[in-house]
């Protein structure tokens, strides 16, 4: 082994360079390249960081109350009593997951969420598990949210109707294009809709709390037509289950913060810790809010009219301005939705990959210090989606939401975890782990049960989801999530095999220099690019063989005659090819010389090429280099070399 200590330092020339990118047609859309220096200043602040990450969940208040009162509308007007009890449930539990976040975001500055959680303290396993159920919660919720908001747009439009897909694609696009720009230029570009909408909401829930109390609001005027399938003659605990997981929808996007605290001005913790805050506080008010409402003006589950819509017309006496500013405010609120997944989609891809178990390319931040490879990939997957769904909600919405708690259990099973370990260390003791280090706390008891506590409740949604929604479609994500954890794997074991093959651990001395250099050079004809590459070859060994397969013998006997006169000595073989192929009688040849090689000698393939000085010109050539050098690499003990001669127009 080589001792580093006593070996001889190599040099190293730090330099730095003048080079920056051109402007291109590109900048024009997602802006100039920014510098790794520029970082620092494309961080977000609160305000911004809540229209960033909070949209996903704040945009669930225009439908979550609406999944419960779907589940015991047929159970006639004693639905109404249950509805606010189970509403107040859910922001219970809404409570219990920003406590155990707010906690992960302390734990865990460097963002990661459930996986990180998971990774450092259930295992790899685990991590995996939770990962793939919130990258596949992250793509269904760009179909999901993107096809709701083209609902709306498509109900006040009808002739919309035929073009919904192709106008839903569009949108994702365009939130792409927008999230591409970075992300303090998106945050800046959602800050205005997202306002827009907690605003409008807040009016409409405070004015309609005041008119209640005041004795001035009423039910809804003509009501859509409900018919229910199957009247509900008692409400059972199993029912009221169903409901509570129907509803607990009002929940998903409550993690997107915690796997984005990188995105953070800093002191980055406490900044997406108050904005996590904030986002359950306004998120649990007008659920909270709405639920209480819908129950007074006994709204109706109905496919032709939303609750949101019902209420609106109440609330304000008919459609008026403010109806139709809140409804707009909701068509963008959902296709926003949106954003909250591009936001996190590219770091936890970006995660994964740097610890080998997605492609690394996911880790590349892009011109705009994004992880531009992973938004364009959720982009077109989400989009595929979309397009095989037909953009059609009721047939996505089955899938939506089950990875999401199953990340939600793994998190909080593992900050209980880390509580445990945490109480287990004597004062002044400390553990350094991969995501966090652990140092003893008091009330690491308490801690300890709220987070188990918590993981009991989403696993308990969890499984109702499932078991209610399994029919409907849930199916495929509980075999999607074990197909992607097994691909993970996967990809993670290739990594360390060439991790293993490529490491200098236990490698030894350097080898000394090979003695002896054998070298092929294929060529298809001769002219003044082979011979640049003759001169090359010569340049490296004495030892030079050419190659050439003869094809057709009329052609075969032109290369003969000029090698004779310009091949200055140079043995050439002539491959006779009587069925016209060339790669495979170049490459049985090369094999050969290669089985026969000598100890310390190394065999090179020099491959003459000429280049082209336009591509269009190019495409009129038949690259039989590139050809080659593709087959040549996959033999092991060969060393390549491409040797170009440039065109040059006259």
């Amino acid at each position: 082994m080589i001792n580093s200590s006593e070996s001889a330092q190599s040099p190293i020339i730090e330099r730095e360079t003048t080079h920056t990118p051109q402007r291109t047609f590109r900048s024009f859309f997602i802006g100039r390249p920014l510098s790794t220096a520029d970082a620092p200043h494309q961080t977000i602040g609160k305000a911004v960081g809540l229209a960033v990450f909070a949209s996903d969940a704040l945009s669930s208040t225009a439908y979550a109350t609406q999944e419960i009162l779907g589940v015991i509308a047929a159970a006639g007007t004693v639905a109404y009593g249950y509805l606010f009890p189970i509403s107040i449930a859910i922001i219970t539990l809404l409570a219990i997951v920003t406590i155990s976040y707010e906690q992960t975001i302390h734990a865990y500055p460097g963002g990661g969420g459930a996986y990180i959680v998971a990774r450092d303290n259930l295992g790899e396993l685990p991590a995996q598990t939770a990962g793939a159920a919130l990258l596949t919660d992250y793509i269904l919720t760009v179909s999901v949210s993107v096809s709701s908001g083209v609902a709306q747009i498509v109900s006040a439009y009808p002739n919309l109707f035929e073009y919904r897909v192709w106008i839903a694609v569009a949108a994702v696009l365009l939130i792409m294009l927008i999230n591409l720009r970075g992300v303090k230029e998106s945050g800046t570009a959602f800050a205005i809709p997202t306002y827009f909408f907690v605003v409008i909401m807040v009016l409409t829930v405070g004015y309609g709390m005041y008119r209640f109390f005041a004795g001035s609001l009423g039910a809804v005027i003509d009501p859509p037509h409900f018919e229910a399938h199957n009247i509900i003659s008692v409400i059972t605990p199993f029912i009221l289950l169903h409901a509570f997981a129907n509803g607990t929808t009002a929940l998903t996007g409550v993690e997107a913060i915690s796997n984005g605290i990188t995105a953070f001005k800093e002191p980055r913790s406490r900044n997406a810790g108050i904005t996590l805050v904030w986002m359950s506080v306004i998120l649990g008010s007008l659920f909270l809010g709405l639920s209480f409402l819908t129950g007074k003006v006994q709204a109706v589950f109905s496919e032709e009219e939303t609750v949101i819509s019902q209420l609106a017309r109440t609330i304000f006496d008919g459609r008026g301005l403010l109806y139709y500013m809140l409804i707009s405010g909701t068509t963008v609120i959902l296709i926003m939705a949106a954003n909250t997944a591009f936001a996190d989609f590219p770091r936890l891809g970006a995660l994964h990959a740097g610890d080998g178990f997605l492609p690394r390319q996911l880790t590349y931040r892009g011109s705009r210090l994004v992880y531009s490879r992973g938004i364009m990939t959720l982009a077109v997957i989400a989009s595929f989606l979309i397009i095989i769904f037909q953009a059609s909600v009721t047939r996505l919405i089955p899938l939506y939401a089950i990875g999401v708690f199953l990340s939600f259990t793994l998190s909080q099973a593992g900050m209980a975890r880390r509580w445990w370990k945490i109480g287990h260390l004597k004062p002044g003791e400390e553990i350094v782990e991969p995501g966090s280090v652990l140092k003893f706390e008091k009330g690491w008891k308490t801690r300890m049960v709220i987070n188990g506590f918590g993981s009991l409740c989403t696993a308990v949604v969890m499984v109702v989801f499932a078991v209610t929604k399994f029919r409907e479609g849930a199916w495929v994500v509980l075999i999607l999530t074990p197909v992607l954890v097994t691909i993970f794997f996967s990809i993670h074991h290739h990594y360390k095999k060439v991790a293993n093959n490529l490491s200098l651990d236990n490698f030894g001395a350097i080898p000394p220099h090979k003695n002896r250099h054998r070298i092929i050079m294929p060529v298809s004809g001769v002219h003044q690019g082979t011979l640049a590459a003759l001169r090359y070859a010569r340049m490296l060994s004495d030892d030079v063989t050419v190659v050439h397969v003869a094809v057709e013998p009329a052609e075969a006997e032109k290369v003969r005659k000029k090698w004779e006169m310009w091949g200055d000595g140079v043995r050439m073989v002539m491959l006779n090819s009587p069925y016209r192929l060339f790669l495979e009688p170049m490459l049985e040849y090369i094999t050969e010389i290669s089985s026969r090689r000598q100890p310390g000698e190394t065999l090179t393939i020099i491959v003459p090429e000429f280049i082209s000085d336009n591509r269009i010109t190019a495409a009129l050539h038949t690259n039989t280099a590139d050809l080659l050098r593709s087959q040549l690499k996959r033999h092991e003990g060969i060393v390549i070399i491409n040797v170009p001669y440039h065109l040059r127009g006259k």
